[in-house]
């Protein structure tokens, strides 16, 4: 199997065209290759699907084998691969994905930026446990022995976004897994944990549902400058610095959609051997 591998902000991933004939337990394979010491290694396996014209499937697999319905870095790097294999005419492109279309426009410059469409706020929506309807802001949450306060989003995957006064000082590793696994996100979560330096920059860690830590999340940096502005602590145009570099998010007063830019980059080619 051919495969591309591509990253955005050091999320990286490995990205394949499968054959029509191809169907593998996509789930195993993932697992395999996502391996760092065993396989290609990477954050997540994305597979892209020409449907006609600009329009292309994308389905994405964590390092763990689980199937996720969106990733924001993971757009970023198929709007490029589509775009400089020729793969469409234009510069925008439709990305249908489990979580709904996602337009992706690939830059002069490029960047790509990306339309995210609009955030999902219900309990019912992200899914949080609870009231469908109730919204999801100042959740209280009890995780590795401490008290958290959340905000409940979702940017077509579930994200739990917590405001800290110090990035340096939190525990990602120890707080990151219990609140992933918490038994108010019934399909798990994504955790954010937010330092607002203004209102227009803020820093963020995350740690990411079947990945773990990770230097960059897309559909993350969104999640926290909805949370932001929901919870007025930022304004609708912020810059966010993750480990991996920075992105551009806009939550628009006009549409009500979010709106993301930022780099990709393709690191190499090459050929998967093992059986599978």
């Amino acid at each position: 199997m051919k495969f591309s591998k591509w990253h955005g902000l050091g999320n990286d991933f490995i990205i394949v065209e499968p054959e029509p004939e191809q169907n593998p337990n996509w789930a195993g394979l993932a697992h395999r290759l996502c391996d760092r010491h065993f396989g290609v290694g990477a954050d997540g396996l994305v597979t892209v699907r020409p449907l006609g014209g600009a329009a292309f499937e994308m389905r994405i697999f964590n390092a763990d084998g689980s199937e996720c319905e969106m990733c924001g870095n993971a757009t970023r790097c198929v709007g490029l691969y589509i775009k400089r294999r020729g793969l469409a005419e234009g510069a925008t492109f439709e990305l249908h994905t489990a979580a709904g279309v996602i337009r992706p426009t690939v830059r002069e410059n490029g960047t790509v930026r990306v339309d995210m469409g609009v955030p999902r706020l219900e309990r019912g929506q992200i899914p949080v446990a609870g009231e469908p309807g109730a919204g999801a802001q100042n959740l209280e949450l009890e995780a590795a022995g401490r008290t958290f306060s959340a905000t409940g989003v979702s940017m077509g995957n579930p994200h739990c976004v917590i405001f800290v006064p110090e990035i340096a000082a939190i525990e990602l590793e120890t707080w990151g897994p219990a609140l992933e696994n918490h038994p108010l996100f019934p399909h798990r979560t994504n955790v954010e944990f937010v330092e607002v330096i203004s209102p227009q920059l803020v820093r963020l860690r995350v740690w990411e549902r079947g990945c773990g830590v990770t230097l960059a999340c897309g559909t993350g940096s969104c999640a926290a400058v909805v949370a932001g502005v929901l919870t007025g602590r930022t304004g609708r145009h912020v810059s966010v610095l993750l480990d991996g570099g920075e992105l551009q998010v806009e939550y628009s007063e006009k549409d009500h959609h979010v709106y993301m830019t930022g780099p990709a980059a393709e690191v190499f080619r090459g050929e998967y051997l093992e059986r599978y």
